[in-house]
């Protein structure tokens, strides 16, 4: 579970102006021999909670010893800590500790946390400026971690390794006078297709099934902010063929977590749904 040379970011900077490029360029100036490597650059400005998803969404699928760094940073220069996680698969995560671990802590788990030493690992003569860690501080750090020219231990001070999380609803069945209802989170937009994925897995998914019912299709409730914002029904579909085009369907994503979708339509759009911590689901039969 040692590092590997790889460096893989994700920030909210997109790809407009040089900061990007300015952060692979420390990176590269560390050690030209890292293999550096986008997850995306395109999170929504100041989007921690989506930070947060595109890291649970991609880090199990590289191996282990690939150094992430994760930079949406709307406290940059303030108190908040920087810190380089080692999750319990062997990634290590260099990002501030903002909310950006909720979901691999829940996932994964955070093997242990260290608060990075900026007497030692940030870039040279970089101590005047504030507001751009990610070149400074992160990049610098994760390019001295992945090429071994520091160990782990020598990121800083250990920390608990227990981060910043933010509050969600958790995925979970309840069964109450014969009446079985799943509770989840919409996590995250199917941007490019409008679709809505949740945070319901096919553990709990099949369990609900299996439970005692009589009809065919799912009632599906959407919440933002305890209200409820959309009401509907529809049947659950292995492909989004399973029903006519614009009309719904409930069905597994590529992450196997039950999704809803308009076929060949958006969603998200007609019915003015988003993701997010305050987006909550609930399905009954």
């Amino acid at each position: 579970m040692s590092q590997n040379g790889i460096v893989v970011f994700q920030t909210d900077f997109g790809t407009k102006d040089g900061a990007v490029s300015a952060m692979k360029g420390v990176a590269s100036s560390v050690d030209p021999t890292l293999k550096l490597y986008d997850l995306t650059q395109e999170i929504p400005a100041y989007n921690i909670w989506e930070a947060a998803y595109r890291l649970d969404q991609t880090v199990p699928y590289w191996p282990a010893g690939t150094v992430f760094v994760s930079v949406v940073d709307p406290g940059v220069g303030t108190n908040r800590k920087s810190v380089v996680a080692k999750t319990k698969s062997g990634h290590y995560i260099v990002t501030p500790d903002n909310g950006t671990l909720t979901l691999l802590a829940a996932s994964i788990g955070i093997e242990s946390m260290r608060e990075i030493d900026e007497a030692v690992n940030r870039r040279k003569n970089s101590g005047a400026s504030y507001t751009f860690h990610g070149r400074d501080v992160y990049a610098y750090t994760a390019a001295r971690l992945a090429s071994k020219n520091i160990a782990f231990e020598s990121v800083g001070q250990l920390l608990t390794p227990t981060p910043v999380l933010l509050p969600y609803q958790k995925a979970s069945l309840t069964t109450a006078n014969n009446k079985a209802s799943l509770k989840g989170n919409i996590d995250i937009l199917d941007i490019q297709y409008g679709n809505l994925w949740t945070n319901i897995g096919q553990d709990l998914w099949k369990a609900f099934v299996a439970l005692p019912h009589t009809k065919n299709s799912i009632l599906v409730k959407i919440f933002h902010q305890q209200k409820l914002v959309y009401q509907g029904t529809m049947p659950f579909e292995n492909t989004f063929g399973g029903v006519a085009v614009g009309k719904p369907l409930a069905y597994l994503n590529s992450l196997m977590q039950l999704s809803f979708a308009l076929n060949q339509s958006s969603m998200a759009e007609k019915f003015k749904i988003g993701s997010g911590p305050d987006w909550h689901v609930e399905v009954n039969w």
